[in-house]
């Protein structure tokens, strides 16, 4: 009991206040539709792009199966559902193919990555869950929006052939499929070299 009627402290009422406004924030949150981004779902088209340099190009699919990842192979320039491939998406895990491996470049402008490094690819973890740490968290989570937002930062593909792509993931979500449609961007060298932009 507050003797005289003195005041709760201030540390007190600033926590209350706190509080009452992340409360409010999450209601807001969870009482407001998202808009999604305008992205719709890429049709495949597989085609050898030989030892050509791809891109920056683009590219949206439907990850939102739990049980089965959908695989990209950069050498067809499509999501694919048999033969080879370089990357799998399962809702937000990302990983590489067998004998490949995934390095953060950090958060950097995709452009300006014209070379990836020789090391410092990581290979894929398979416990608890199969991942791939290279990539990990590649989103934060918004308290305010319930969304999962892109970081934003490039990552240096190695495929299990020896060639070499950037990669930026970009949105976990499209309007024609809503959750788990991850779109990203990319550039592929099919040469075997590292560079992965245009020659100056």
């Amino acid at each position: 009991m507050i003797a005289g009627g003195a005041r709760p402290p201030i540390l007190v009422l600033a926590m209350g206040g706190a509080f009452v406004l992340l409360v409010i924030a999450l209601l807001i949150g969870s009482l407001t539709r998202p808009e999604f981004p305008p992205y719709a779902l890429t049709t495949p088209h597989p085609a050898g792009v030989g030892d050509s340099l791809v891109g920056p190009a683009t590219y949206t699919l439907d990850a939102a199966a739990t049980d089965r990842w959908r695989r990209f192979d950069f050498g067809r320039n499509a999501a694919v559902d048999s033969g080879p491939w370089d990357l799998a998406f399962r809702r937000f895990h990302v990983i590489a193919a067998p004998g490949g491996g995934i390095v953060d470049l950090g958060a950097v402008p995709f452009d300006s990555v014209r070379e990836l490094p020789v090391a410092g690819y990581v290979e894929n973890a398979t416990a608890p869950d199969t991942t791939n740490p290279g990539v990990g968290k590649w989103y934060a989570y918004s308290m305010l929006s319930h969304l999962l937002m892109s970081k934003h930062h490039v990552y240096g593909v190695r495929t299990a052939g020896g060639r070499y792509a950037k990669l930026e993931l970009l949105a976990y979500y499209c309007r024609d499929a809503g959750t788990a449609c991850v779109t990203f961007r990319y550039a592929y060298q099919g040469d075997g070299s590292r560079r992965v932009a245009p020659s100056r």
